[in-house]
């Protein structure tokens, strides 16, 4: 017996995602500030869509952390907030030590080129001050070792993380300073090459929590948002 097909299901879905992910990069690049108020009306009318699926896709921003709202009061981009940098930095380091640990005797030659092509992209991007292409190489470093983990949750779980590190990194790229991820990009590799999945995961681990350190030392630097 074939499924039933229900069009207006889909379609709504389709646009609630649609919602979504929009909302959401304005988010990340900035174009909706911390602390900005989202209101409905001029949701929609930006986005050309009905409340419905805008009302949708800020529930779901709200459960990812980058939405707060307090009922009857305002619904608003989630100021940026130390501890965001700190509990998330070290949930992804998790995750991704996790990745390397899976993925390190399942990596090619190829694989491993790939992650050298993107750090030397990384380490370019970084010299060059452009954001957006650090950000694109580094997750392209990364996203080597999960898709080779071949565990299913891990992407998942990192969809939902890693725009609240994202847009904090966006936010506060020129305070970055001291940044050594391009030397420990390298020796992830060096140690993924060797055969090494607990040196490489702990490597790993590393990188991100020295992340999270940077951004929560950047709200030190400027009397920070929240603590």
């Amino acid at each position: 017996m074939p499924v039933p097909g229900n069009a207006e299901s889909i379609e709504r879905t389709l646009l609630r995602d649609e919602a979504y992910v929009r909302i959401r990069d304005a988010i990340l690049a900035g174009t909706l500030e911390p602390g900005e108020r989202l209101r409905d009306a001029e949701l929609t009318h930006w986005l050309g869509l009905s409340r419905t699926p805008v009302r949708e896709a800020l529930a779901r921003l709200a459960e990812d952390g980058l939405v707060e709202s307090e009922p009857q009061r305002y619904t608003r981009v989630t100021p940026l907030d130390r501890r965001d940098a700190r509990d998330a930095s070290r949930v992804v380091a998790a995750l991704h030590a996790l990745a390397a640990s899976l993925a390190v005797p399942l990596l090619t030659r190829a694989e491993l080129e790939a992650m050298r092509r993107a750090n030397r992209a990384f380490e370019a991007a970084l010299g060059a001050r452009d954001v957006d292409a650090a950000i694109a190489a580094d997750d392209a470093f990364h996203g080597v070792v999960v898709i080779a983990s071949q565990n299913r949750e891990i992407t998942p779980a990192l969809e939902r993380l890693m725009p609240r590190l994202r847009r904090l990194e966006r936010a506060r790229f020129g305070s970055l300073g001291g940044r050594r991820s391009v030397e420990q990009h390298a020796r992830i590799v060096a140690l993924a090459g060797a055969g090494d999945a607990a040196g490489a995961a702990a490597a790993s681990s590393e990188n991100w929590l020295t992340l999270g350190a940077l951004l929560e030392q950047t709200f030190d630097d400027d009397g920070g948002e929240e603590t």
